[in-house]
């Protein structure tokens, strides 16, 4: 017997303007989706300006299920399309 442990694989993205890496990063955390993280947010300067952009990227954390099957092959597959396998255990 096999179980595994799977959550939704969203990812969300905004659009961030800011003066500085803490204006950036305090951005990034106004938008953080219930159930998210922020997993990246690379900044660029605006050519012929002081201010900066970057696009955050938020993963879903939360929605956390556990499935079970006779073996790994079965497992894989009751795996849902739009679902990430976090680990696999064998009882």
């Amino acid at each position: 017997m096999f179980t595994g442990t799977i959550r939704p694989d969203e990812t969300r993205t905004a659009e961030l303007t800011g003066n500085s890496l803490e204006e950036i990063h305090a951005a990034a955390i106004a938008q953080l989706p219930a159930g998210f993280e922020l997993v990246s947010a690379p900044v660029q300067m605006i050519k012929g300006s002081t201010a900066l952009t970057a696009t955050a990227t938020f993963r879903r954390v939360d929605g956390i299920r556990q499935i079970e099957a006779d073996d790994r092959a079965a497992l894989f597959a009751k795996v849902p399309q739009g679902w990430q396998l976090l680990e696999v255990r064998s009882a």
